[in-house]
């Protein structure tokens, strides 16, 4: 509302002696002009009250308005700058799990490679060991067989022998030898098959000779063959040794990665839910402090066309 006063109190054709005589005589009689001025003071000091609560209350919301830009314009800043680093660590989380996922494959594979590469080994190793030792037993009976011919026939005991098993089995290894003489084979055979006759001087020792060179050269394959068996095993051991420390490496990995890709499963969820939730908060500031804006401008023009009235009104 606008007060204008338009009643000074020269309107009234008084002066201030005249207003001081009539207020010394208030008491006697009613004073119209008094009851004027009084009122009009009376407005004047309810008007300035006024104005001063609406000065305290214009001056808390621009304090707001101050206030409150500044705090959305450092939320919007801060949302600005968090949207692409939260956006660029989300995909480089994303890669790496692709990446670990992938990792995590080759590794199954390769364990898996790993164990058949043992299991095939393995299989090889006990069929060697089986081959070897079937060799081995037969060495060994023909050269237990040899032994007791030499020691037979070097004792005069020739009679005695030929009708021995080993007499039978050195026959038969001398038929099946790829190493012997055929003159020397003749003769062991003629001499084992008793065509030679018991008179056999052992002192001539060509038998003898023959079987000693035949124990020789067993004695000799018995001996490679072992050392062969040893050197296949040592190999055996050594690549399991390896290719268990392998598996062993794998089974770490595939447990490491595992446990990695869940993690950054979780991770990706909560950086999707943040990323949504800071894009979702930076639009409504932004909103908000368009408005805030808007308000605060509309406020502030208000303000000063009602300071300016309530001053003409004073």
């Amino acid at each position: 509302m606008k007060l204008v006063f338009l009643l000074p109190i020269a309107a009234f054709g008084l002066d201030a002696s005249q207003l001081a005589d009539d207020g010394a005589n208030a008491g006697s009689r009613a004073n119209p002009i008094r009851k004027v001025v009084t009122m009009l003071q009376k407005m004047q000091t309810k008007i300035t009250a006024e104005g001063k609560r609406e000065e305290e209350l214009y001056e808390k919301f621009a304090c707001y308005c101050k206030t409150g830009s500044s705090d959305l314009s450092a939320s919007i800043s801060a949302a600005e700058n968090k949207v692409p680093a939260v956006t660029s660590q989300l995909e480089a989380t994303k890669e790496k799990l692709a990446q670990t996922k992938a990792d995590l494959k080759q590794a199954i594979v390769d364990r898996a490679a790993a164990k058949d590469a043992i299991a095939k080994a393995t299989a090889i190793r006990e069929k060697e060991a089986k081959a070897f030792a079937a060799e081995k037993e037969e060495f060994d009976t023909n050269i237990a067989a040899l032994d007791k011919a030499v020691a037979a026939l070097e004792k005069g005991m020739v009679g005695g022998f030929l009708q021995t098993p080993a007499a039978k089995a050195i026959r038969q290894l001398a038929l099946n030898s790829q190493d012997m003489l055929d003159v020397d084979r003749q003769q062991l055979v003629a001499f084992l098959s008793g065509s030679q006759g018991v008179g056999y001087a052992p002192q001539s020792g060509e038998i003898v000779g023959i079987l000693k060179t035949m124990l020789e050269t067993m004695s000799k394959a018995l001996a490679e063959s072992t050392d062969s068996e040893k050197s296949a095993i040592a190999t055996y051991e050594g690549m399991m040794a390896a290719k268990k420390k392998e598996v062993e490496a794998l089974t770490a990995s595939i447990e490491a990665k595992t446990q990695a890709i869940g993690t950054m499963g979780v991770e990706i969820v909560q950086m999707e839910e943040d990323l949504s939730d800071t894009q979702a908060a930076l639009l409504e500031d932004k909103k908000f402090l368009a408005g805030l804006d808007k308000s605060c401008a509309s406020k502030k023009a208000e303000w000063e066309e009602r300071s300016k009235t309530r001053a003409e009104e004073l």
